[in-house]
């Protein structure tokens, strides 16, 4: 099977991440077209073997893109086309159908802050099913007039063995960023935004006597955060890393690590740092959720309280006391669970495609209904 996946960007990203660990588990012929100029997620991608052909779409309603992506889809004979992120779902998907592939899949990684709906929404009725990383994607795309029948909910992946912990990596890192062996360190991995919370960590640290705090990540709020460590008089406790192709080394310098952040995300750095032996301190993790609603507890890791401004630096404090008490010692990898692991949502994406090329099309009457709503769409569209 030939899949052609079409992602909106290939500069660092979760959902870059996540295509990759995608197309290097599926037993199919993959090849990526990104919509705008290749990052370093697509220079990963290249340097792995994977075709990546890059286009520069100018926006969300780009005939000419469309046209080009019809083409490469022609050309490429391809079985499958499975879209990520917003413009690349609407391109993509009106690129499949012109192009007479109806095997067509999106992964929706998150639907807030999107193009219109009324676009989106054309641009679904070509596809067969969306999957959505998360029940609460799976909500809102639901909430967006998605049929339940066309989401399947499948989640992010981690290979664990990616965040394996190294104590040459961890020394390496700390010498560059000038943070002795013996200093315990508080990270957080994430763009630097305000809905991340990162301040909260950098006003938590003022009260965490000798620990020093690892950002690692870029964004708008970057300027805003450094000017609050002056302010609370930590800001030689206090280092940016700035953004990074990969989190392992960063998470190898760490001793505790911390996500803040209550924004309705998943969580996938919190299994990150999981992998890579740390205990983690967290707002907003949702496989760990599911766990604890099932009684089921990881070492190592527990949620902060919500609406407690004291709950952050207390178990600060608790961790790196029992950080000390174990001497230096790392925990071990730790996960949560099978279905969160790189591999199986690979196989069971796969299994997705096999099953959708394995159905039988719809009754003619059905067929030549859907040609009419597509070609009404497909005017709209180029009127757009």
């Amino acid at each position: 099977m030939r899949v052609l996946h079409i992602i909106t960007t290939l500069s660092e990203g979760g959902a870059q991440q996540q295509l990759r660990l995608l197309v290097r588990g599926l037993d199919h012929h993959c090849e990526i077209a990104t919509l705008s100029q290749t990052g370093p997620a697509g220079e990963q991608l290249r340097a792995g073997g994977t075709t990546v052909h890059e286009f520069s779409s100018t926006g969300d309603r780009d005939l000419p893109t469309v046209i080009r992506l019809r083409r490469l889809i022609r050309l490429g004979r391809f079985d499958v086309v499975h879209t990520h992120l917003y413009r690349a779902c609407v391109q993509g998907r009106f690129a499949a159908w012109l192009a007479g592939v109806r095997h067509v899949v999106a992964t929706e990684y998150h639907v807030h802050g999107t193009g219109p709906r009324a676009l989106y929404l054309a641009s679904e009725r070509l596809g067969r099913i969306t999957i959505a990383v998360s029940p609460a994607i799976a909500g809102r795309l639901r909430a967006w007039g998605v049929p339940p029948e066309r989401i399947a909910v499948i989640a992010k992946g981690v290979d664990a063995a990616e965040f394996r912990y190294d104590p040459q990596l961890r020394a390496a890192a700390r010498e560059r960023l000038g943070i002795a062996a013996d200093v315990p360190v508080i990270g957080a991995l994430g763009r630097l935004e305000p809905g991340k919370r990162f301040d909260r960590l950098i006003r938590a640290v003022g009260e965490v006597p000798d620990a020093v705090l690892l950002l690692v990540g870029d964004g708008p709020a970057r300027a805003s955060l450094e000017r609050l460590a002056v302010i609370e008089g930590v800001a030689d406790r206090v280092r940016f890393a700035g953004a990074v192709t990969h989190a392992r080394e960063m998470l190898c310098a760490m001793d505790v690590f911390a996500s803040p952040s209550d924004e309705d995300t998943f969580g996938l750095v919190v299994l990150e740092a999981l992998a890579c032996g740390l205990p983690a301190l967290y707002a907003v993790c949702r496989p760990l959720e599911e766990l604890a609603a099932a009684r089921t507890a990881v070492d190592g890791t527990e949620r902060l309280t919500p609406h407690d401004p004291e709950s952050l630096p207390r178990k600060l404090r608790t961790e790196l006391l029992s950080f000390a008490e174990r001497r230096g010692a790392r925990l071990p990898a730790r996960s949560a669970g099978s279905r969160y692991d790189a591999a199986h949502v690979a196989a069971t994406v796969g299994g997705l495609y096999e099953r959708i090329a394995g159905e039988r099309p719809g009754t003619r009457a059905q067929r030549s209904a859907t040609r009419r709503t597509t070609s009404k769409r497909s005017r709209r569209f180029r009127a757009r």
